[in-house]
């Protein structure tokens, strides 16, 4: 009796759409000899992305809403390795990760190859700041649970350092300024409205809230939210303006000191803290990574069945992937629901491969978009163009919408039986019986 190789299906990234392909795909066939399915990720812990604004805020406990990938892969049957890509050998069907290093600065993993049959990249975006001078020695981006705790941590730092001074606040002292008003910086600028006042609350008696503390937006494009309708942008804009937030549109970044951000005009914009939520881009290791083609933003350009062009065996998807269709021939909006999709999509396309089946193509669907103002409001727009229209929502039915995109994202990582048990007890996510990270 000959012993059969399993195809080897290696997922490189557990964001939203990579961890969810990696759960279905080891339920369906982690317990099969012929398939062996491989999560590849540089952290040990998935949280969904459109949580970091609340984390960065204090609004939201990291520890309640972390996912273990290890546990994960134990409980749907598929294997983990921690690490990052840095190359790929398509003759060999090879990916190189780097050495994993520890804070003692200990290796915990050397150096390594790992082979594949079935690539899918899905590595996700990191912030753009397109080279603007000290952004990154003095900008605290978003992109991962880490950056947002080290955001939360220097705010109240802030705080307790004015709370305890013996001089005088000093102007812009406790000033924060958030460069990039779309999804992002607009909802952690209402955050933060809240969450710094609830701080300070806390016995913190020498800052006045209404004097010292002051929450700047700043957007380059004519209008805050710019990829969404104007309506729904004109509505953030006044609530963000009763809430006391200064909006500053049509204003490009020139330099983000130590002290605050100079304006392209001269303007000085005095704040001790300085988030960049300006833009994205993919990481820059899949650059013309081993030939693949890229466009400028580093994405690697993928065909409507997500396969790489030039290489039938390496898909992409999510916010690292551009794939034009017809009715975005400019690309899929990097946004969570189009991951989720691909991911959905990705799972039957695998099946299709593993029968020798002939591969379809993704058909995007936009269901609009939501923002969630914290406390404040919710508002979006729903449908898109699944309908061809759409309309405008707010208040508690676009809140509970925008929490039930979260849940979709649990459903597909826990299963749809133990979210809606969740919903139902207030009980929480499943959780490993010891520390595993």
């Amino acid at each position: 009796m000959t012993e059969t190789t399993p195809h080897r299906i290696v997922i490189v990234g557990g964001g939203a759409g990579g961890l969810e392909l990696a759960t279905a795909l080891g339920d369906q066939y982690g317990k099969s000899d012929d398939v062996r399915v491989t999560l590849v990720d540089r952290s040990r812990t998935h949280i969904w992305k459109p949580l970091l604004h609340a984390i960065a805020a204090g609004s939201l406990r990291r520890s309640q809403h972390e996912l273990n990938y290890l546990a994960q892969a134990h409980w749907h049957h598929f294997h983990y390795r921690l690490g990052e890509m840095t190359g790929l050998d398509r003759a060999t069907k090879t990916i190189t990760l780097g050495p994993v290093i520890d804070e003692e600065g200990r290796e915990i993993n050397p150096e390594s190859q790992l082979g594949y049959d079935t690539l899918v990249i899905a590595v996700g975006s990191v912030t753009n700041d397109f080279g603007t001078p000290g952004a990154k020695e003095h900008a605290v981006p978003l992109e991962t649970p880490e950056q947002a705790t080290r955001f939360n941590r220097r705010m109240v730092n802030a705080c307790l350092r004015a709370q305890h001074q013996h001089a005088p606040i000093e102007p812009g002292q406790l000033h924060v300024a958030i460069i990039g008003a779309g999804a992002t910086g607009t909802e952690l600028a209402a955050e933060l409205h809240h969450t710094a006042r609830e701080i300070i609350a806390y016995g913190l008696d020498k800052i006045d809230p209404e004097h010292d503390l002051k929450i700047v937006l700043i957007e380059a494009a004519d209008r805050i939210l710019p990829a969404l309708p104007d309506r729904i942008s004109q509505a953030t804009h006044k609530l963000l303006i009763d809430l006391g937030v200064e909006v500053r549109t049509r204003a490009r970044v020139a330099e983000v000191l130590a002290d605050g951000v100079r304006l392209a005009d001269g303007q000085m914009i005095p704040s001790e803290l300085v988030v960049w939520a300006a833009g994205v881009r993919a990481p820059d290791f899949l650059k013309e990574i081993d030939g693949l083609e890229t466009n400028r933003i580093n994405q690697l350009v993928v065909r409507p069945t997500l396969q790489t062009k030039g290489d039938d065996n390496v898909f992409a998807l999510g916010d690292c992937a551009s794939c034009s269709i017809p009715g975005y021939e400019n690309g899929i909006p990097p946004r969570a629901q189009a991951a989720h999709q691909m991911a959905e999509f990705l799972l039957a396309q695998i099946e299709k491969r593993l029968k020798g089946e002939a591969l379809g193509e993704f058909e995007y669907r936009d269901f609009g978009s939501l923002v969630s103002l914290g406390k404040y409001s919710t508002v979006g727009n729903l449908m898109g163009s699944l309908v061809g229209k759409s309309f405008m929502i707010e208040g508690y039915f676009a809140r509970f919408m925008y929490r039930s995109l979260y849940k979709m994202h649990e459903a597909a990582l826990y299963g749809r039986g133990r979210t809606l048990l969740s919903i139902l007890s207030g009980s929480t996510r499943p959780t490993p019986t010891v520390k595993l990270h």
